[in-house]
């Protein structure tokens, strides 16, 4: 596999779902680097395409290249801490504090974060201004960002908590109106007695989908599609 790929397409959105498929990969595990976003001209005429440089996100790259939908004061001086943190033996969630708190410093988002841990996962919580920009659209730079850390922290195999990355309260929120939208398109389905699909989304989200409706015995749902492009079409049951 390139490491990185040039992609031309009509739209930014276009190309990137071009990347998605070339990779195989979701969207929040591709570095995107926007080089032009094209413009339409007039009639079709002169009008110029939007290209992209995609390659795969990984903890080890140079984070400080222009990260889509993410801010571009990222430094490439990457924290001490993201680097071989499996091969020191201290505490998990104080070091995904540090680590996240050193990315945000270096992204000019000097903020405070704080820890909430259970048996299963590490919640990383940050307090301050500029919220819209770190959760991005649809969440995705938050995503982006949780990503790096689970990478750096679950390196070589090893068991290790999940990391949920949070800020105003986000992750509840986005919840609770998936939770809603799935209601909704359930009852749709069920008054217009056909299937009705939900706009592509990552597993995380398809999951709160699923679990919003799996007790409901008028409706099955079901996923389809690859990658960034896999959506859940909402059925209802002819035997329920």
């Amino acid at each position: 596999m390139k490491d990185f790929m040039e992609i031309e397409a009509k739209t930014i959105d276009e190309a990137i779902e071009k990347a998605c498929r070339e990779y195989a990969l979701p969207r929040e595990k591709l570095n995107i680097e926007i080089i032009s976003e094209g413009s339409g001209g007039f009639l079709g005429i002169l009008s110029k395409r939007a290209k992209i440089r995609a390659s795969v996100l990984s903890i080890d790259m140079d984070i400080s290249g222009p990260f889509h939908e993410m801010p571009r004061s990222v430094s490439k001086d990457i924290p001490v801490e993201t680097q071989d943190v499996n091969d020191i033996d201290i505490d998990m969630a104080e070091t995904s504090r540090k680590m996240i708190e050193g990315i945000l410093s270096r992204m000019g988002f000097p903020f405070p974060v704080s820890i909430k841990e259970s048996d299963e996962y590490i919640l990383l919580n940050i307090k301050g201004d500029g919220s819209g920009i770190l959760i991005g659209k649809g969440g995705q730079t938050l995503d982006a960002l949780q990503y790096i850390v689970n990478k750096a922290l679950n390196k070589n195999g090893k068991e290790r908590k999940r990391i949920i990355l949070d800020t105003e309260n986000y992750r509840e929120k986005r919840e609770k109106s998936l939770v809603t939208l799935a209601r909704k398109l359930g009852e749709k389905a069920k008054r217009i007695k056909k299937p009705v699909t939900v706009n592509p989304m990552n597993a995380h989200d398809r999951r709160i989908i699923h679990l919003a409706l799996q007790n409901d015995k008028e409706l099955v749902t079901k996923s389809k599609g690859e990658g960034a492009f896999r959506k859940i079409i909402i059925v209802p049951n002819k035997k329920g």
